[in-house]
């Protein structure tokens, strides 16, 4: 894996949307006739949003997703396609920050994104058995994971640090939004490249921020790191995983466009703030183990403190908690886009069925992940569904097609857009 592109001088004034890699590339176009860019939506008619849930390990679903979506938009526009180019906004919470890092984060050779959509799930396969390595099911096991995390996070820092190196958060090739919790403040902590352009004190290295947002209670251990304010005082981070404020950060990434309509930013104009009719949303889940109908209120009705935090091998007020919030985004987001009449600019991907271990976070075995990268597979030949909301099951959705067949017309709808981009820029972008 390429290592990351180092840092661009830092300006504490503000700039244009576009960030010093951004440019950069841009400058380069000239000479990279096939690298397909994509002007700001100002160009355009629409937002193009990109959201990826927290899930762990099942990363590798999405991972999935995302593959086949670049394939497709490959056969459009030329082999040089990549993910980036199409989104105006990714957003990712947990291991859902991480793959928005790797999708977003430029080279040091041309400055093209990390990762090909294609190779992030060699990633998973290669590094989560070291990330989560086997912990013993015995007492001791239960105790050690009693009296501290699961998992100390050492390989899982030094490896983020290693890909990412220098860069930060104003340094990636397209806007990001990555959601965190500041356990020491009690409240959400969102990085964008919108706020570290305009507050250098959110300009963290994304090394920091996706190790923060990766830092799932009982899991894996809270993250501290400082930044400087522009005065040059210091700025404490004290980082906890992005789920426990937004595990489905779709409408994270729509409140951060709106807020930058209603700051006058010029990348987005003529669109007016709410105007959610001209938002183009992919939204990728990482699965959920519904239809096991694990437990009961006769269950949970005699659990204290300990049976909440640990029962059969899961945590299941962590887990209630991460799936109302993912759940009750994705009802939001789907009413509302049907009362605009614009359904089919709104693609929820997600599969309630996992069983067994494929529903686990943190399960690293070989055989697991590779169930994981079957379990994508098989997600895109599947009819797509929406959340039925007296249920909070997924149900067929009758008026669209397989998953794979909706993100085929996807792509189709995200070249045509870029392709209309370059043209009200007189092909000079």
């Amino acid at each position: 894996m390429p290592p990351a592109m180092q840092v661009p001088g830092e300006s504490n004034g503000p700039r244009r949307l576009l960030n010093p890699a951004q440019r950069a590339l841009s400058s380069r176009r000239s000479s990279l006739p096939s690298t397909p860019g994509s002007p700001p939506p100002s160009y355009g008619s629409i937002v193009t949003v990109l959201s990826i849930d927290g899930g762990g390990v099942r990363g590798i679903i999405p991972g999935t997703i995302l593959a086949f979506l670049e394939e497709k938009l490959q056969e459009l526009d030329g082999p040089e396609a990549r993910i980036a180019d199409y989104f105006d906004v990714i957003a990712g919470t947990s291991t859902g920050g991480l793959v928005t890092a790797m999708l977003t984060a430029p080279n040091d050779v041309d400055g093209r994104p990390l990762f090909a959509a294609k190779d992030i799930n060699s990633f998973y396969l290669d590094h989560c058995p070291k990330i989560f390595p086997p912990i013993s099911k015995g007492p001791f096991g239960l105790l050690k994971s009693m009296a501290g995390p699961k998992y100390d996070g050492e390989y899982l820092h030094s490896i983020v640090k290693k890909l990412l190196g220098d860069t930060r958060v104003r340094d990636t090739l397209k806007n990001i939004v990555i959601p965190t919790f500041d356990i020491k403040h009690m409240q959400p902590t969102i990085f964008s490249t919108y706020d570290a352009i305009q507050d250098v004190s959110k300009n963290a290295l994304l090394s920091d921020v996706c190790i923060g947002t990766s830092a799932a209670p009982t899991y894996l251990p809270g993250h501290h790191f400082q930044t400087k304010h522009k005065d040059g005082t210091p700025r404490d981070f004290d980082l906890i995983d992005g789920g426990v404020a937004a595990n489905n950060p779709t409408l994270l990434a729509m409140t951060h466009v709106t807020k930058q309509i209603l700051m006058g930013n010029k990348d987005f104009f003529p669109i007016r703030p709410a105007d959610y009719g001209k938002f183009m949303i992919l939204s990728l889940g990482t699965g959920t183990a519904k239809i096991e109908e694990k437990f009961d209120a006769g269950q949970c009705g005699k659990w204290g403190i300990l049976g909440w935090l640990y029962n059969n091998g899961t945590t299941p007020i962590i887990d209630s908690f991460s799936q109302a919030s993912s759940d009750l985004v994705d009802i939001h987001a789907s009413v509302l886009f049907q009362a605009l009449h614009c359904e089919k600019r709104y693609l929820r991907i997600q599969d309630d069925e996992l069983k067994g271990e494929t529903a686990s976070v943190d399960v690293s075995a070989p055989e697991n992940l590779n169930r994981l990268v079957d379990v994508g597979k098989a997600l895109l030949k599947r009819k797509m569904c929406k959340v039925n909301v007296e249920t909070g099951k997924n149900e067929p959705d009758l008026k669209r097609g397989t998953n794979e067949e909706e993100l085929i017309h996807f792509a189709k709808m995200l070249s045509e857009e870029r392709k209309a981009r370059l043209g009200n820029e007189g092909g000079q972008y």
